[in-house]
């Protein structure tokens, strides 16, 4: 008896030791921040929608090398994305908050029947506004090293 107890004590102390998966309560202001980012995306990069996505933007400095400063800098990109991939869709796959930071892992296709990029966005907000942005864009590559996946 004693023998089969050993790896179910094991298993338990396994269990309390790994790392807790549940995610901590957003505070009312993290919750805001939260919502003003999915819509800005959801309006700006889905629907291709500046004004409706503009209210959502501060000063928006742009930490992208390819991207221009200023809601003006964000307009020029909607309108690259509606002339040259009107099709494009960017589906959001995980969301972290902390404080005025919300991250975003996201999968966008910018042709239908390609397999797209992997992105992670950090926005900055200050008083319910977007203030800063930084991105990485990773292509996903036609075969993996692994069998995790990329979301």
């Amino acid at each position: 008896m004693r023998c089969s107890l050993i790896p179910m004590a094991g298993a338990i102390v396994a269990a309390l030791s790994a790392p807790a998966m549940a995610q901590r309560a957003y505070s009312p202001e993290e919750e805001r921040n939260k919502a003003v980012v999915l819509d800005f995306y959801e309006q700006g990069l889905n629907r291709k929608d500046f004004a409706a996505a503009s209210k959502y933007l501060g000063t928006y400095i742009q930490h992208n090398p390819n991207a221009e400063d200023g809601p003006e800098g964000f307009c020029k990109f909607i309108e690259f994305l509606k002339a040259k991939y009107p099709q494009s869709h960017s589906e959001i796959t995980k969301v972290l908050v902390d404080g005025d930071f919300v991250i975003l892992r996201v999968h966008a296709i910018r042709e239908p029947g390609t397999r797209g990029n992997a992105i992670v966005d950090i926005f900055r907000l200050k008083d319910g506004k977007i203030e800063e942005h930084w991105d990485s864009v990773q292509p996903i590559p036609e075969q993996s090293a692994n069998q995790n996946g990329m979301f």
